[in-house]
């Protein structure tokens, strides 16, 4: 689920709990530690993160992003560079019932 709030993703995650496998957010890029199996089977967590520099904002180049706060004047954004990160969660579903038996969230370095 692609959403600002946290609320609107907790909001989805129980009113879909047990109707569908998982509820997997994201928006922010920056992963929460809430995954969890909700009462009746669905996995959750609020944000999965990113793929891409973590010695970052979001991804872009930290300096850029704060000249924008500083000024409110649009710049150009460049990407970071360096400290990749692989983030995600991995999870196991039971074919029979289609609920969550596992979530585990990942964060892996590049080149580890």
């Amino acid at each position: 689920m692609h959403a600002e709030a946290t609320s609107e993703k907790q909001a989805l995650g129980w009113f879909l709990d047990g109707e569908v496998s998982a509820i997997i957010g994201t928006h922010t890029h920056v992963q929460t530690a809430d995954e969890t199996i909700l009462p009746k089977g669905t996995a959750y967590i609020t944000d999965v993160g990113m793929t891409g520099p973590f010695d970052s904002v979001i991804g872009v180049e930290k300096e850029t992003v704060i000249e924008r706060f500083l000024t409110c004047r649009p710049n150009k954004f460049e990407v970071a560079r360096g400290d990749v990160r692989l983030q995600g969660v991995v999870i196991d579903i039971d074919p029979e019932t289609g609920r969550a038996r596992t979530v585990e969230r990942l964060s892996l370095k590049w080149g580890e």
